[in-house]
């Protein structure tokens, strides 16, 4: 049944999605200085500096295991952000952090993310289904399938929620991590007052400690990378760029041609495909 703002949510969107791949293309151009940072963990700084937080225990894709990893820098702000986060009686819980070049070419195709991608632009195209190409621009929005533009891979972001000390209950935003619908955009019209002041005191916690919020989902939050520099309107160089981390040796390599697709128009094709047939087998 159409709900009766459904023009309104699907012209939202839209808007939100052009703006987002207007972003992609920014991103893609900033310059990068690759520092060579090494890696911590942040569950030890964290547990080290007597910091409540807490780690989603879920896989990122299949059996892969989410890395709770980041540049060393970061991890330091992020201890200091928990710790305030305790101080005003809430939990930061980080449900991601870094990801590999193949961690991430593998969420971009898991079933979930995939499948709702595709739901979303085909809703968004009144319920026919569009070109490979338009699939590609909106997926990249919303999970990065290039390397450059990927804060995970930079070892510079991460995606949060915040849970109450007092009860246990999430400081809800509107819906649960990994929304993908016209809620998503952090300043979505589409969530209570409520849920907009929860997102909007979340990032200004955030913010304040230099993490700049993605404006396209309410979770996703970086420092050092590009989508910081471009956040604050900042031409020079980003810090942190996508890397090859070694956890043997913590060892920091840039990734060659970084601007080159995790999973080719080819891929996404195949994977449109696969998910058609898994949304027929649900109706």
């Amino acid at each position: 049944m159409s709900r009766p703002d459904e023009t309104a949510r699907r012209a939202y969107w839209t808007e939100q999605m052009e703006l987002g791949y207007e972003m992609v293309e920014q991103l893609l151009e900033h310059p990068v200085e690759e520092c060579g940072e090494p890696f911590i963990s942040i569950p030890a700084a964290a547990e080290e500096a007597g910091v409540e937080m807490w780690f989603s225990d879920s896989k990122i894709a299949g059996d892969l295991e989410r890395v709770f990893h980041l540049r060393e820098s970061n991890v330091r702000t992020i201890v200091e952000i928990g710790r305030e986060m305790n101080e005003r009686g809430w939990i930061l819980k980080i449900e991601d952090g870094f990801r590999s070049l193949e961690m991430q070419g593998t969420l971009v195709r898991k079933p979930e993310v995939f499948d709702a991608v595709v739901r979303k632009c085909t809703w968004e195209n009144g319920g026919e289904l569009p070109s490979v190409e338009f699939v590609a621009r909106r997926a990249i929005v919303m999970c990065a399938n290039i390397p450059k533009i990927g804060g995970h891979m930079s070892g510079s972001a991460i995606d949060i929620s915040v849970f109450r000390r007092a009860d246990g209950g999430e400081v809800s935003r509107g819906g649960p991590y990994l929304t993908v619908d016209e809620t998503t955009p952090m300043r979505s019209p589409f969530v209570s007052a409520e849920h907009l002041e929860n997102r909007l005191e979340i990032t200004a916690v955030m913010e304040s400690h230099g993490f700049m919020h993605f404006p396209f989902e309410f979770w996703h939050f970086s420092k050092g990378d590009v989508a910081d520099r471009i956040m604050n309107r900042d031409p020079g160089p980003a810090r942190f760029g996508a890397v090859n981390w070694d956890a043997e040796t913590n060892e920091v390599t840039p990734v060659n041609d970084p601007k080159t697709p995790l999973n080719p128009l080819s891929q996404i094709e195949r994977e449109i495909e696969a998910a058609l047939d898994r949304i027929k087998e649900i109706r």
